[in-house]
């Protein structure tokens, strides 16, 4: 398996009998997974979705948005919870190339993304049961 760096962006090869949540960087020597949700930035942002051999789940938001607030402690909760994902988020004003290449049209929006590729997105606020269910729809998407 292999798994983008959380600190550095370097991409690490994780052996099959090693578990990722415990795995180092082999470049920066920090823990490469991370629960909490990643920043990702215009120069990180392909990178990390495309060489990640997890979904990546990305939460494109902004800081002026009332939505995107309330939003952001549920997404961290769910993130926390999900050691078969990674999480990201992409603050919209900042990272403007990526956000104009995803089609960012409302915000908060959501993209789960498998090896580069969107499966799937979705709009608007969502409660904690809300996201784990959308969560659970996309990955039955890649089954």
């Amino acid at each position: 398996m292999h798994i983008v760096c959380s600190q550095c962006f370097a991409i690490n090869r994780i052996p099959e009998d090693k578990s990722h949540t415990q795995a180092k960087c082999g470049k920066c020597q920090q823990a490469a997974y991370c629960l909490s949700p990643i920043e990702l930035s215009d120069s990180s942002f392909y990178r990390f979705i495309e060489k990640n051999d997890l979904p990546v789940v990305v939460d494109f938001w902004a800081s002026w948005c009332g939505p995107c607030k309330a939003m952001a402690p549920v997404f961290k909760a769910v993130a926390g919870q999900s050691d078969s994902l990674l999480f990201a988020k992409v603050n919209t004003e900042e990272a403007q190339k990526v956000s104009t290449d995803a089609q960012i049209r409302s915000i908060p929006t959501i993209i789960f993304f498998h090896k580069g590729k969107e499966i799937d997105r979705m709009s608007g606020g969502l409660s904690q049961a809300q996201l784990k269910t959308w969560l659970l729809q996309c990955v039955q998407k890649l089954s």
